[in-house]
């Protein structure tokens, strides 16, 4: 984009999405504006904050097999932060992003939390993609006490007063999507895959609980791979072999273009088999390619195809920034809703303190976001809804089902 088109950007992204995204994130603005809103009276804990400018970190991996997934984080995150620059900022200060790579690697991501919060004093973070980088990043965030927007659907079981989490959680995603495809395909018997860390193998343990305890299915074959391997011939044979009703899986990152690509090749494409993924989103089908997994079906509270007005403005001004080619997922989708939530609980705390903004969160309605009505709930987690998609061959989805509001329940009984 040139610098003029980028200019053009900010100086019109509120009178489109943002002005619209500004009614219903700040409702607490105006009371808050009229209070004392000088530097020693918003922030008395010593954050990255002037009269004119408050830091923040955007800490996600740019480079590495995750990039894949992240990138679009990254771009959402900025995206929000220049329309909300460019309708004044927030409590009158403009936001400056200081932006970290956690590279793909988890102990990366918890050495640049510890430099963005003790270093730079940043006054929250939007950051992390998967369970591993949240896990080495939340010890950090906790003794420091920072501020973490985390934006990626997750396995649950997890509750910090430092953590926002805007993607969804386990009953929210995984037991709502294999809820429908038990009901939709009459599926009894599933073979799990996934790449090997913390939240494929907690959510395939969720999985397997719920299809042989409440679904009376058959787990015919649990299966785990490094992340960013690409050599899937074995598990392919042995699915054949199988011939389960649906393939579950929960392949990551860059892992995935090879995965699909050869179930393909391998003749194991829609109609042939049913396939239901919680991990791949708009931003993975960009490098995997629509035509390697058209007909096959993803679980997810967001996608790109949605119908109605707030997304519609999303989408345009989204492309408008990033390029026409470019692509929102789901963690695309959450990632943008956190500078907008951050905004609306600092000026409803009146404060950039970590404490009276995370304090001043739960219970706030965003009837404003792209996947529609979302609540903050006390667990910090957002009510939303699940939405399963069919993938096209142009890499965009068709919405076959959309859930009722679901509460989140991230210690669920009886999973844990």
């Amino acid at each position: 984009m040139s610098k003029t088109s980028r200019r053009n950007f900010i100086k019109t992204a509120g009178a489109l999405l943002g002005a619209s995204l500004v009614m219903g994130l700040s409702s607490g603005m105006n009371s808050a504006l009229a209070a004392d809103t000088s530097t020693a009276a918003v922030n008395k804990t010593k954050l990255a904050v002037t009269d004119k400018t408050v830091k923040v970190g955007i800490l996600h991996s740019a480079t590495g097999t995750m990039a894949i997934s992240e990138t679009g984080s990254i771009q959402a995150e900025k995206l929000a932060i220049a329309q909300i620059n460019a309708m004044g900022g927030i409590l009158g200060r403009k936001i400056e992003v200081i932006q970290e790579d956690g590279a793909s690697d988890w102990p990366t991501f918890a050495e640049k939390s510890r430099k963005l919060l003790v270093s730079d004093k940043v006054a929250t973070v939007f950051g992390c993609w998967t369970s591993a980088s949240r896990k080495a990043a939340l010890p950090v965030f906790e003794k420091e006490n920072g501020l973490l927007f985390y934006p990626t659907f997750y396995e649950g079981l997890e509750q910090s007063k430092n953590v926002f989490y805007t993607g969804q959680e386990a009953t929210q995603q995984i037991l709502a999507g294999l809820d429908w495809i038990a009901k939709e395909k009459k599926a009894k018997t599933y073979y799990l895959i996934g790449s090997d860390y913390i939240w494929p193998r907690t959510s395939m343990k969720i999985a397997r609980k719920h299809i042989e305890q409440h679904l009376g299915g058959t787990v015919v074959g649990e299966e785990y791979a490094a992340l960013g391997d690409t050599q899937f011939g074995s598990v392919i044979n042995k699915i054949k072999l199988k011939k389960p009703d649906v393939i579950y899986a929960a392949v990551v990152g860059g892992s995935n273009v090879a995965w699909f690509k050869q179930l393909n090749a391998a003749g194991l494409n829609s109609k042939k088999q049913t396939l239901l993924t919680i991990s791949v989103t708009e931003d993975e089908v960009l490098g995997i390619g629509g035509e390697n997994l058209e007909g096959f079906y993803s679980a997810m509270k967001y996608f790109q195809s949605l119908k109605n007005p707030n997304n519609e403005k999303f989408v345009a001004e989204f492309k408008k920034m990033w390029g026409p080619k470019s692509v929102i997922g789901d963690v695309t989708q959450a990632a943008y809703l956190g500078p907008w939530l951050w905004k609306a609980a600092v000026e409803r705390a009146g404060s950039f303190d970590v404490d009276k903004v995370a304090a001043a969160l739960p219970g706030y309605e965003l009837k404003t976001a792209p996947e529609g009505y979302v609540k903050v709930e006390k667990n910090h987690h957002l009510s939303s809804k699940l939405r399963v998609g069919k993938w096209r061959a142009d890499g965009q989805a068709d919405v076959v089902y959309e859930s009722d509001l679901i509460m989140p329940d991230p210690f669920p009984k009886g999973y844990q």
